[in-house]
């Protein structure tokens, strides 16, 4: 297993390297009262150990088990007939929304109502263009 770096030696390591690309840039500016052409070059990087944290910030613990959330949907597109069909696998009650988009500019895109999906509970969405479909997508909320 390799060791990682920690993030003191990375800033410390492209503090010197960054260092290293901006010195030839300066020695190369020209001396006496005439300003150089072009943009303007900053000085070499400085870093101040003391403001290199000794250690990475505490991460935010993972989410609860309880907050997983959302149904499972897939949708099947045969021509201009679009339907969802969801299984919900967690405890929550599930709001899911079809949404079908048209491929003609002139056809109507639809934003179906949000039915509930229940625990343990399959459910169909039907939803219909009156010509061909570009995209079709399950919104989830919950109730």
């Amino acid at each position: 297993m390799r060791t990682r770096p920690s993030r003191a030696v990375s800033m410390l390591v492209t503090s010197v390297i960054v260092t290293g690309l901006l010195i030839p840039a300066v020695a190369a500016q020209p001396s006496g009262d005439e300003a150089a052409p072009g943009p303007e070059v900053a000085g070499p990087a400085v870093v101040e150990f003391s403001d290199i944290p000794a250690e990475p910030p505490v991460q935010p613990p993972p989410p609860a088990a309880r907050e997983l959330f959302g149904a499972d949907c897939a949708t099947t597109i045969e021509g201009s007939q679009v339907t969802a069909h969801c299984h919900n696998a967690y405890p929550e009650t599930d709001l899911v929304s079809l949404h079908v988009e048209c491929d003609r500019w002139w056809d109507l895109d639809g934003d179906g109502a949000a039915v509930a999906v229940g625990p343990t509970g399959p459910d169909g969405h039907p939803g219909r263009p009156r010509k061909e479909v570009r995209a079709a997508w399950v919104s989830h909320r919950r109730a």
